[in-house]
């Protein structure tokens, strides 16, 4: 058993971001290597069209691939019903549905509104809810920009609370909160996720934090305080956001992994695995904005983790 769930996004968050197309067996390997290390949840692809992000044209192969590991939890991201239909078909284990809390995000990022996003999720969830029982997968409700938007600068606590309950009652087995641009601070971390945890009862929420300002690991520990278990991360920090220029990509996993088992939190992964693991995706993707310090850093001496401990 682990104390704290870490989910790699890299493979989607950070690749998206990525110009050129990185060879299918090399993202294959990602998902074999990080999965060995001991992380039990990958994104491994997002399912938009091909001619927006070219990145993904391989998503049915490496979805494919990613399958066949036993005990991983396959998820993908997508935009819209097209997409989840796609995911549907290919059998992921988890549905990861985006929708930006910003009116302006959300027109900029899938071209509709936040009230048409919604319809669409609540679409989603009947369609999934008609597959049979084994392959029904989990369907989650991420909400982007919580903590606020480059656009539109800050967004209200009240309506994320109201679009999370919304998405609840049209049946999202989990949510997401994104902290998608760097916006948030501890104090705000703790008061919005608070919240919606008291709002949403059992529902599992995972965080999802850029490190854009520097306070990515920061609200990690504000989140950490209010009870969330669970957090996306990105390997080598590699990701960020289109309409945030200049900023930065998810908190670093390995990092991630570092606090949290330093912390005394579990997290099943070994660590020195974890960045062999990184090692080799950073000498694949050529160069790129690479972040993280435990990687060069290395680990502390007699550093042995919360299991050992």
């Amino acid at each position: 058993m682990v104390d704290v769930k870490v989910h790699e996004v890299g493979t989607r968050d950070g690749l998206q971001s990525v110009a050129d197309f990185v060879p299918t067996a090399v993202k294959q390997a990602w998902i074999a290597k990080e999965f060995a290390a001991g992380v039990g949840e990958i994104e491994v692809c997002s399912f938009v069209p091909v001619k927006l992000i070219p990145q993904f044209a391989d998503a049915g192969e490496v979805v494919a691939h990613a399958l066949g590991l036993e005990g991983l939890t396959v998820a993908a991201l997508v935009p819209n019903l097209k997409g989840a239909e796609r995911a549907l078909q290919l059998g992921v284990h988890k549905i990861n549905y985006v929708i930006s809390v910003s009116e302006s995000h959300n027109q900029a990022n899938v071209r509709r509104s936040t009230e048409e996003s919604a319809v669409d999720f609540e679409r989603i969830v009947a369609q999934c809810r008609e597959a049979p029982p084994r392959g029904r997968p989990i369907v989650v409700g991420g909400l982007s920009t919580a903590m606020g938007c480059t656009i539109e600068g800050k967004v209200a606590e009240e309506r994320v609370r109201a679009l999370a309950l919304r998405l609840v009652a049209a049946g999202a087995d989990e949510l997401i909160l994104a902290d998608t641009v760097g916006y948030g601070d501890p104090a705000a971390v703790r008061r919005l996720f608070g919240a919606v945890k008291s709002d949403v009862g059992d529902v599992p929420i995972t965080a999802h934090f850029h490190d854009t300002r520097g306070l990515g690991l920061a609200n990690v520990v504000a989140a950490l305080d209010v009870g969330v278990r669970a957090f996306d991360a990105s390997l080598a920090g590699l990701g960020g956001c289109p309409y945030a220029p200049g900023a930065s990509g998810n908190i670093c996993t390995e990092d991630l992994v570092f606090l949290l088992e330093s912390m005394g939190l579990k997290t099943g992964i070994d660590l020195e695995r974890l960045i062999a693991v990184r090692t080799m995706v950073c000498a694949n993707l050529g160069d790129q904005p690479y972040h993280g310090t435990i990687a060069q850093a290395g680990l502390p001496k007699g550093f042995r983790g919360a299991v050992a401990a």
